[in-house]
This record gives C-alpha cells, sequence and structure tokens, in this order.
C-alpha cells in the first residue's frame, strides 16, 4: 500500500471513532458564562441610599440594575440569593413573584433618608420594573426598606446561573454607584 493511501485510511479511522473529531459545541458553557447559582454576598459597611431600579435585557442574559448614593462613589453591601419565597422587611408576608424561582436581592441600603422620607418609592411595588418580554426575568417586586436594607423578589424562570457586582459612580455628577444582577438565560 502507497503512503499516501496508508495516511488517508488512518485519518478516516481515527476520525470514525472520534479522536480527531471536533469537541461538540455543547461542551463549552452558554456564552462563556461560568456563573453558578450559590447566595453571593458583600458587606463592605456602605452608608448610602437606593434611588432607582432598573432593568436591560442582553443577548446571554438579563441585568437588573440597583441605583444607590450617598455617602462616597463606591457601594459593596448587598445579599442575593435563590429562595423558596422573599418576605417583606419588616412584617415576613411573602411576596410571590412569577416564574419557577425566586431570587431575593437584599441591598444593604435603605430607601428613605435620615428623616425618614423616600428615596425610592416605586409607583406599582407589584412591577417594580416593567420585565415583559424578557427571556429569563419574570417579576421585580418591592419587598421593602426597613432597618437600613432594601429588599427586592426577582422571579426568574427557572433557577439559572447569575453573577452580582457594583460598579463604582462617578465623582461630582449624577453617575451613582450601582449594584448589578446578571442571571444567564440558560445553563
Amino acid at each position: 500500500m502507497n503512503r499516501t493511501r496508508f495516511l488517508a485510511l488512518a485519518v478516516s479511522a481515527l476520525a470514525t471513532l472520534g479522536v480527531v473529531a471536533p469537541a461538540p459545541a455543547s461542551a463549552s458553557p452558554y456564552c462563556g458564562i461560568t456563573w453558578g447559582s450559590q447566595p453571593e454576598a458583600a458587606d463592605a459597611g456602605d452608608r448610602e441610599r437606593v434611588y432607582d431600579v432598573r432593568a436591560g435585557r442582553h443577548a446571554c442574559f438579563d441585568r437588573l440594575v440597583v441605583d444607590v448614593g450617598g455617602e462616597d462613589t463606591g457601594f459593596g453591601s448587598y445579599s442575593v440569593r435563590y429562595v423558596p419565597v422573599v418576605r417583606q422587611d419588616g412584617s415576613g408576608h411573602p411576596v410571590p413573584v412569577r416564574g419557577a424561582a425566586d431570587l431575593e436581592v437584599v441591598v444593604h441600603a435603605p430607601a428613605y433618608d435620615e428623616q425618614g422620607r423616600p428615596t425610592f418609592r416605586p409607583v406599582d411595588p407589584r412591577e417594580v420594573v416593567d420585565v415583559a418580554g424578557y427571556r429569563t426575568f419574570r417579576q421585580v417586586a418591592y419587598a421593602g426598606s426597613f432597618e437600613g436594607s432594601t429588599t427586592l423578589a426577582l422571579g426568574v424562570r427557572a433557577r439559572l446561573p447569575f453573577r452580582v457586582f457594583t460598579v463604582a459612580g462617578t465623582p461630582h455628577s449624577d453617575d451613582t454607584p450601582r449594584l448589578v444582577i446578571d442571571v444567564a438565560h440558560r445553563w
């Protein structure tokens, strides 16, 4: 057998056995996402206040943003975790949300100032942000602000990977620090 024919048969046999075939696309993480679904928390001892909540859609995840501000340009005090049901601050009453999984977002910052005046008051506490048409988010509800913390109930399609991070504000501007929660569209 000539050398060229032998090499062609050898490569063909190896490819048939899967030795030189490329790995299937499912072997790599979705969109490069390597996040998990375990609780994430930080406590920087901040003295900020909640001013706004908004959401956005991205190719691989849905994003919830909590705008905070007050003492400085940084922020880093939060707790985000999946729970069976989010509870209202103070009373402990359940805050049901649409979706197969409830993500409790606790921002260690009040939604009121030193005189008790609201710095954030959603028009509709059951629908803080309109997330109709989002791939992962189903509902964002306000669970209250009590003893220096503000809680949101984020209803998601399923228990999916998420990540949490903060973005510093810009000094001497309206660009305040932000808490960002991204929830992937799938595993």
